[in-house]
This record gives structure tokens, C-alpha cells and sequence, in this order.
């Protein structure tokens, strides 16, 4: 059973104990003319079968002492299916385990949001982890559900096209979103929905076809997929130029042993920024080969000359193995502002 349906069980045992409670006590003031608390006193206790201080005179206090006890029994056997249930279950371990990655997705900032984690959306889960970077996946079919659990990733139990769940994955807080779904409608959709909550919001999509591909640009989506033409450029190229698509694989993959490749945005904090390749001596302080340069402007300046500036706003891409790469990204490390 569900663990949601037994703890609506669990929330409807402690209704009827309230309630049975409530009753008790007005039906012992009503009859006795006690206190308030005594009545309240005598109805937990004659509920709960734990006894009585002193028995109740006359037909009526003593008929309510018998419903209540008949009623206790009830609630006590069912509290006990309950709660043998839920422990068998798991319900209250389960319970704190998704309470814990709630509050794990609460406090991530700057993350990724995968909407779909099917074979797309898993592989881009396994570069994502390669690369050390923070998500969350969101799916509610069975089988990806059971996949996103037996990888231990943070997972939202929910339909990624409902606003509320894409919310609850930090939306407003993520650095971006893939949209991975089988299907283009959804991925149109969670595109809509995302789109117009953030506007700055770097977002990928998948699509089956040029026709979805043109309606997610003009949803909002930044990059469009298609795998089936990027799995027939793979194979073609595998077969015309096996050794340059070799070594692609292995500089766009996270999980590359020897080289990666990396893309840096050069911020104002910068202290590299203005300077040029051979002032600041690049291969020789990081081992690492900045092969292009991308421009504010969106155009790229390949294999620049080593008197080239590299000024704020560009994106440098370099290639080297992972301890260059880090070298790398430490050279242009924004600096720590410091108030005045």
C-alpha cells in the first residue's frame, strides 16, 4: 500500500480520537456536572481503557463510559493494524527520507533541473554527476521513478508540466533546465511553464523533429536536441572521420579520462580580464590550450593569436585534462568584492 494512503489511515485515527475525546468530555460534563477537566480527565481515561478513579452513578454517566469503552477498543485495534502496517512498510522511514530531500532542495541554489529521466534524461544525469554539478530530476512514471531511487538522486515525485512541481525543484533559484521528456508536448509545455517564471533561464530541450523543434524555439528553449539526427551525424561521422570524432567524444564527455573541455565566462571581477593570452601565459601556468574564444556578440574568434585581449564578456573554451581545466578555471576566478 501506498505510504501516503497509510498516513491518511494515521491522520484519520487521531480525527476520530479527537473527536471521540471531544465527545466524551461534553457527554460526562452534560451528565455529571464535573469540571471540565475532570470530564476531560474521565473521557481519556475510559477511551484509553486504562480505568476509572471512582465508577460513575447513574444510567446515563455509566451508558457513556460504555460507548467510549466500545469505542476505544475499536480505535486501539485500529491503531494497531495502522501502525503494524507502517513500520512493515517502511511509511516512517520513508517519510523522513523525502522530508530530508526536501529540505536538500530548499537550500540548492545555481542547480540543474532535469524534467524527465528516461535514457536522455539519465545520461544527462551521469554528466552532470562526472561533472560535479548540482540537480534535480523530476518524472512520475513508475519505472523512472524506480531508477531515479536506485541511482539515489534527488527526485520530485510529480509531473514536470505542473507549475507547483517546478517550483518545488527551485525553479526560481536553478542556473537551468533540461527538458527531456519522450514526448515533444510536455517538453513544450514545461518549456511555456519555465519560460515565463524565468526569464534568464538557460534552457535545453529534446525534440523528435524539426516541426517541435521550431515550436520549443519559439517557446522559449535556448538549445534544441534532436537525437535521432545527432545519432546519424555520430555514426556518419564515425565512418568518415573516425579519429576526429574520437577525440570529440572524449573532450565533450564529463566522464573523459585524459582531456575536457571547458567554457569560462570572463566576469568584471576577473583579474585576467584585458589581459592577453601571453601576458598571462596560459599553457605554460595551466597546461591548458584555449582553442576559441566566443564574443559578446555571439561570434567566435578560433584558435586566437596569442597577443589576443581577453576582455570581459567573453567565454573562453579550452581543452586539457581535468587538473589543467581546474588550473584553468582558477585563472579566472572572479575576485571577492569587497564593500567600501
Amino acid at each position: 500500500m501506498p505510504a501516503k494512503i497509510r498516513l491518511h489511515q494515521i491522520e484519520r485515527l487521531l480525527a476520530a480520537m479527537a473527536v471521540t475525546l471531544a465527545g466524551g468530555t461534553i457527554a460526562f460534563r452534560e451528565t455529571l456536572h464535573e469540571s471540565w477537566f475532570r470530564s476531560f480527565y474521565r473521557a481519556v481515561v475510559t477511551v484509553t481503557l486504562t480505568g476509572l478513579d471512582t465508577v460513575p452513578t447513574g444510567a446515563g454517566p455509566r451508558i457513556v463510559s460504555l460507548v467510549l469503552v466500545g469505542v476505544g477498543i475499536t480505535i486501539l485495534g485500529y491503531a494497531g493494524a495502522v501502525i503494524v502496517e507502517a513500520v512493515a512498510g517502511g511509511v516512517i522511514s520513508g517519510a523522513l527520507a523525502e522530508r530530508r530531500r526536501e529540505r536538500t532542495i530548499e537550500h540548492l541554489h545555481d542547480h540543474f533541473i532535469i524534467c524527465g529521466y528516461g535514457r536522455v534524461g539519465r545520461r544527462v544525469a551521469e554528466e552532470f554527476q562526472a561533472a560535479d554539478v548540482r540537480y534535480v530530476v523530476l518524472d512520475f512514471h513508475e519505472d523512472a521513478v524506480a531508477a531515479a531511487k536506485d541511482d539515489g538522486v534527488l527526485l520530485i515525485d510529480g509531473d514536470a508540466t505542473n507549475d507547483e512541481n517546478l517550483r518545488r525543484g527551485g525553479l526560481d533559484r536553478a542556473r537551468g533546465l533540461v527538458a527531456a521528456s519522450d514526448s515533444d508536448a510536455d517538453n513544450l509545455y514545461v518549456v511555456l511553464s519555465a519560460r515565463s517564471v524565468r526569464p534568464d533561464l538557460t534552457i535545453v530541450a529534446r525534440a523528435s523533429g524539426a516541426d517541435a523543434e521550431r515550436k520549443l524555439v519559439l517557446a522559449g528553449a535556448d538549445r534544441i536536441v534532436l537525437p535521432y539526427t545527432a545519432a546519424g551525424r555520430v555514426m556518419a561521422n564515425l565512418v568518415l572521420k573516425p579519429q576526429v570524432t574520437a577525440f570529440l567524444d572524449v573532450v565533450t564527455t564529463a566522464t573523459g579520462p585524459d582531456l575536457q573541455l571547458a567554457e569560462i565566462e570572463v566576469r568584471r571581477t576577473c583579474a585576467a580580464a584585458g589581459r592577453t593570452i601571453r601576458e598571462l601565459r596560459i599553457r605554460h601556468e595551466t597546461g591548458a590550450i584555449v582553442i576559441s574564444l566566443r564574443k559578446p556578440d555571439g561570434s567566435f574568434d578560433t584558435t586566437p593569436e596569442p597577443d589576443t585581449p581577453i576582455e570581459v564578456g567573453d567565454v573562453l573554451i579550452g581543452v586539457g585534462s581535468p587538473d589543467e581545466i581546474r588550473a584553468l578555471e582558477d585563472l579566472f576566478t572572479p575576485r571577492e568584492t569587497v564593500a567600501g
